[in-house]
């Protein structure tokens, strides 16, 4: 007979290790009905805001994350970390290891951060993560997942985060490249990094202004802002805080936030099912009707999918 999953309440209280043990019980007892069923009750727990970071490697992403950490745990808000890495071809494992770049206080209960491979997502999110993501914003005021930003994340990110924030290096020539791709329509906020550069970090920023001018912006009357940061000096870091504050506003106010977690809950179903079972996968599930709305319960929708699907092709359980 299995353990019950504990509380969400208590988890929230539980500290770092409990926190780490419930997520490493999440991947061992992925796939099981009861698995399915606390990640659904987490899922709809209202929780904290999940803030996304994407950009190319070296752009600075960690040096901000531990610059907001340490501006987050100021506010009195506890905050946890998720930082994607590459997977290594040997282990499958975090490549990286983001944490050991960040400095935190071991003796802090309030802050957590965890490494996770990328997996097979080519630098996106994997099953495991999104399941992570959905317990850790159940637990903890603010939730940072940093992508390993080389392409697949990007897109992935904007299906797990509540605000969605670019970094762009000065002199990169990143804000060229992010126009040609069609980046620059995903983000809620832009950050142009290690501001201190002066004049390169103003270039870079005036030419994401004129790129964000060029592109379709489906944010639902929100202007999508420009920040230039230097988070080794802390320049530019407020009002970047201010500006992720009154998003979240935004995203309460119109009515927008509850509406987005839907469609990222379905997304995260249609997800898995590809993941595992591919385009026929998806076909053959949208086919049979779905015995739980993937908006309310995707982890119980998907495990309905996932058994039907298995058992017609002779696959082992998940």
């Amino acid at each position: 007979m299995s353990r019950p999953f504990p509380d969400l309440d208590d988890l929230r209280q539980g500290g770092k290790l409990a926190l780490a043990r419930m997520l490493t019980r999440l991947e061992t007892e992925a796939g099981s009905a009861e698995t399915a069923r606390f990640l659904d009750k987490a899922s709809h727990f209202q929780g904290g805001h999940v803030l996304g970071l994407t950009g190319p490697p070296g752009v600075g992403k960690s040096t901000l994350t531990d610059a907001l950490i340490k501006a987050f745990r100021g506010q009195g808000e506890s905050v946890s970390v998720l930082a994607i890495d590459p997977s290594s071809r040997f282990t499958g494992g975090a490549l990286l290891g983001d944490r050991t770049r960040l400095h935190t206080d071991p003796e802090d209960q309030q802050v957590f951060v965890r490494s996770m491979a990328a997996r097979d997502r080519l630098g996106g999110l994997s099953d495991h993560a999104i399941a992570a993501i959905a317990l850790l914003r159940a637990v903890s005021d603010r939730v940072i997942v940093e992508s390993v930003g080389i392409g697949q994340s990007e897109s992935d990110l904007v299906q797990a985060a509540d605000t969605m924030v670019l970094c762009i290096q000065p002199g990169s020539g990143d804000s060229l490249q992010f126009m040609k791709a069609g980046v620059m329509e995903l983000p809620d906020l832009i950050v142009v990094t290690k501001a201190d550069m002066g004049p390169a970090a103003r270039r870079a920023a005036s030419d994401v202004t004129g790129a964000l001018s060029l592109t379709r912006s489906d944010k639902n009357s929100w202007k999508v802002p420009v920040f230039e940061v230097s988070a080794r000096s802390g320049n530019g870091l407020g009002e970047l805080i201010d500006g992720v504050a009154a998003h979240r506003h935004h995203l309460a106010a119109s009515g927008r936030l509850e509406a987005k977690r839907a469609a990222q809950h379905r997304q995260w179903y249609e997800d898995m099912i590809h993941t595992r079972f591919g385009t026929a996968g998806l076909e053959a599930a949208a086919s049979r009707g779905e015995a739980a709305d993937p908006a309310v319960a995707p982890f119980s929708a998907f495990r309905a999918v996932s058994d039907e699907l298995s058992k017609r092709l002779g696959l082992s359980d998940i």
